[in-house]
């Protein structure tokens, strides 16, 4: 996953030496409960604030190949500088972001979630608070200057919340997903960096029923990374699992397209036999010059509330090797019961992995 961690709460959650990258960008290490509570409980239920400062919480989507990390780095280009970067060109001072996930190097976020404290100065008037912006137009101004620096974030969503509401201590839950492509032919450059390529076949429901094995309160010290800071291995993973989808960046083949005009006259498919063979993705057997063959894609799903440092990916890591045959189930009990990380197979690669949502009670 993208899982880090070593906290307290700031740049992005939390105060890790900048200089040392590799302990820093984990993905989801988050405390654990009975941490976070702790770290809640701690903060002044009314935070003191100047008039006239805004507390935005901002949902981001980013591609993470050109980026070290989220997490704010000395000479390093990150998700949070980048970020803030923008906000000083909008509002004209230096903001600092604070995320509710850790992601590394290479990792990428279907929607990651910050908060931000804006104060709004005249410009005119040096000195004189104005009104909060409105969300809309926070949105709008910062994906103005974020595109300018190379476009790979985006703010998909922004809303004015309490002062005394943390991106990363007030969520509920994490959701991650992990790309696989399976087949022997080279990765698409549309794909690069966004998925890891298994040259083997992978046997689905044997990785489903792995799956099943993680799910549920554990010591997940055998899936857990040496530079994990949390305090306990004992995370609750309330869902696991892995599913086959239509490989994207999808584009209807010939075989598609007919079935597609079939299914919209009803009359045409009256004579076709309920045995013959469902349409191919790729077209069938002979794609013609030109055409490249898919591979097979493969998400793996995982949701808790904080996960340890390279959770996801270690996890990840198992499941492909139950895919391919390299491991059985039987075998992913016994890694589980371990609780030592050298009895998992090796950690998945970084850019098959999402950040998809961080869920929260909103005020």
């Amino acid at each position: 996953m993208t899982e880090n961690l070593k906290h307290p709460l700031d740049s992005i959650s939390g105060s890790h030496s900048p200089h040392r990258p590799s302990k820093i960008s984990k993905t989801t290490d988050d405390h654990s409960d009975d941490e976070q509570q702790q770290q809640q409980q701690q903060q002044p239920e009314s935070m003191s604030q100047r008039p006239g400062i805004q507390r935005y919480l901002l949902a981001i989507e980013y591609i993470g190949t050109r980026f070290s990390g989220s997490q704010q780095q000395s000479n390093c280009r990150t998700v949070v500088g980048v970020l803030e970067e923008a906000f000083h060109k909008f509002i004209g001072q230096p903001v600092s972001i604070f995320c509710s996930s850790r992601t590394d190097a290479g990792v990428h976020a279907l929607s990651n979630v910050c908060h931000v404290d804006v104060e709004r100065i005249s410009k005119r008037k040096p000195g004189e608070v104005l009104e909060p912006h409105e969300p809309a137009v926070v949105k709008r101004a910062v994906n103005h200057f974020l595109q300018k620096n190379q476009g790979d974030v985006m703010v998909i969503d922004v809303r004015s919340v309490p002062a005394n509401f943390h991106a990363r201590y007030k969520a509920q839950e994490r959701t991650y997903f992990y790309r696989l492509l399976s087949g022997a032919e080279p990765l698409s450059t549309f794909e690069k960096d966004r998925a890891w390529h298994v040259s083997e076949e992978l046997n689905l429901r044997a990785m489903q029923e792995a799956s099943k094995v993680l799910v549920g309160h554990h010591d997940f010290s055998s899936f857990r990374a040496a530079g994990c800071q949390a305090k306990s291995p004992i995370r609750t993973l309330d869902e696991l699992n892995v599913s086959e989808v239509v490989s994207t960046p999808c584009f209807p083949s010939i075989m598609e397209r007919k079935q597609n005009n079939l299914e919209e006259d009803p009359h045409a498919g009256m004579n076709k036999s309920e045995t013959d063979p469902p349409p191919s993705f790729n077209g069938g057997a002979d794609l013609g010059f030109g055409l490249r063959k898919k591979h097979r894609c493969f998400v793996v799903t995982a949701r808790a509330r904080a996960f340890l440092y390279h959770q996801v990916r270690l996890l990840v890591g198992v499941l492909k090797a139950v895919g391919t045959g390299d491991l059985k189930v039987p075998d992913v009990e016994r890694i589980l019961n371990a609780k030592t990380v050298t009895a998992a197979s090796p950690m998945a690669p970084a850019c098959g992995l999402y950040l998809g949502h961080v869920k929260y009670d909103l005020p």
